[in-house]
């Protein structure tokens, strides 16, 4: 029986453990933090996910689809809300088309729950990577409790340790042209929350996303199953308006008042929450290689972090998973030949979704609440009902459409936008965008 480690019990090192395990293989799965479900979690650094088309396929090619389904919440569309106290409802896609809210911790104990049910899994935590070893496949382990050293010796080791991943350091240093860029971006987020109303009532509509676009900045805001909802404020770091500037509890008030004067009603710990929980960055970070000697590969967030604003950080992970195991039934467990191919046709899709989800961020935060933005999206949508089969809007290719690659996607949502800057800069646009002229114009162009 082949040994695998893997190095990150989180989404993606536990997803891709139940792959293997089902596969035959012995898997070792490596955390550096305590185990999630005995201790208490960090506040304030969750962010709710997003569980999309992409990441639903990754559940089900292990049957475990219906588990996760358990703790996640549909969401229909975007809820804007405007500040002057407007609010508007843009769905996502066609009828019955959702994403899917789940909380990071709790999808996460799942996962590990499942992993250990399989019978040749074993989770060990506390267990700090401090070597990996790409010509014997060797990993060290230093527990943080007792400081005992652990050596490990597998056939492969599968770097699952998100964006600050130890293995990918370690193979970076031991590796000449390895390629790595890593950038943040100015703003940072802070979570907050909605409590639930009487008897755990939602207190906002529960099955949408919540977005209050702020031009520089923004809020959103994920249903919970308890009815309460986690808020999480996009913000500049530095600057006249941004975290730096909110030094006090006054500060917080009088801000909150005047951008978000129908959220700070429903949020009573605000400036606890506000003080308590963390400021956290977001970082976007793309590699090459991912894969080392046949032996050591990167996978997840280890491989391409991005930030969260497409909301397609874990299901791309997820998708990782998906990729990898369909090609050890296409080179029948030749690892070599997998390794090769997984990261030549993966690294250009990593690439793609990190970039989509930096222009999103400026999408949600500038143009929702622009309404020649969203006539642009009425007239794509319009189109799109009527010729599916010439243009699938790129929110739909990337969210709803696993046949097609984040990288296909890309480039057609670049054509797509080529097209519809033309079709906006029509004359009276607004009075024209429902009539045969607009859709003989698309038609012409595509």
């Amino acid at each position: 029986m082949k040994k695998v480690t893997v190095v990150g019990a989180g989404l993606v090192g536990s997803l891709l453990s139940i792959y293997l395990a089902k596969r035959g293989y012995k898997v070792q799965l490596f955390e550096r933090r305590p185990d999630m479900r005995k201790a208490s979690i960090s506040v304030g650094k969750s962010i709710n996910l997003a569980l999309s088309d992409r990441g639903w396929k990754g559940l089900e090619g292990v049957g475990i689809a219906d588990e996760i389904k358990k703790i996640a919440i549909p969401m229909y569309g975007r809820y804007i809300h405007n500040k002057d106290g407007s609010s508007a409802f843009q769905p996502y896609g066609k009828k019955d088309q959702a994403i899917y809210s789940v909380s990071r911790g709790g999808i996460n104990m799942k996962l590990m729950d499942l992993a250990e049910k399989q019978a040749n899994v074993s989770i060990a935590f506390d267990e700090r990577c401090t070597d990996t070893n790409k010509k014997t496949g060797r990993a060290t382990f230093e527990n943080n409790n007792s400081k005992k050293i652990t050596t490990v010796d597998s056939d492969l080791v599968f770097g699952a340790d998100g964006a600050f991943s130890a293995v990918r350091l370690q193979m970076q240093l031991a590796n000449d042209r390895f390629n790595y860029q890593q950038f943040y971006i100015e703003a940072g987020y802070k979570e907050l929350t909605i409590p639930a109303g009487p008897s755990g009532s939602f207190v906002i509509e529960k099955n949408a996303l919540h977005i209050w676009p702020r031009g520089s900045f923004m809020m959103i805001a994920l249903p919970n199953f308890d009815g309460s909802f986690t808020c999480t404020l996009f913000f500049q770091m530095e600057g006249s308006k941004s975290f730096a500037a909110l030094k006090t509890k006054e500060d917080v008030k009088q801000f909150f008042e005047i951008e978000f004067p129908d959220a700070i009603t429903l949020m009573p710990t605000l400036v606890e929450d506000f003080f308590n929980n963390p400021t956290s960055s977001l970082v976007t970070v793309k590699c090459f290689p991912w894969t080392f000697e046949s032996k050591v590969a990167l996978i997840g967030d280890a491989a391409h972090a991005i930030v969260p604003f497409y909301g397609q950080g874990m299901n791309c992970g997820f998708e990782d998973c998906v990729v990898l195991n369909g090609l050890v039934d296409k080179y029948k467990e030749n690892w070599p030949e997998i390794f090769k191919e997984y990261e030549v046709l993966r690294k250009p899709d990593g690439d793609a979704i990190a970039d989509l989800a930096i222009a999103n961020f400026v999408e949600m935060r500038d143009k929702t609440a622009d309404k020649k933005f969203l006539l642009q999206k009425k007239i794509e949508a319009k189109f799109s009902e009527k010729y599916p089969d010439k243009w699938t809007p790129l929110y739909s290719m990337v969210t709803y459409r696993t046949d097609i690659r984040y990288s296909t996607a890309l480039k057609e949502g670049q054509k797509q936008e080529a097209v519809m800057q033309k079709i906006m800069s029509i004359t009276d646009i607004e009075k024209k965008w429902d009539s045969e002229e607009v859709e003989k114009e698309i038609l012409k162009m595509i």
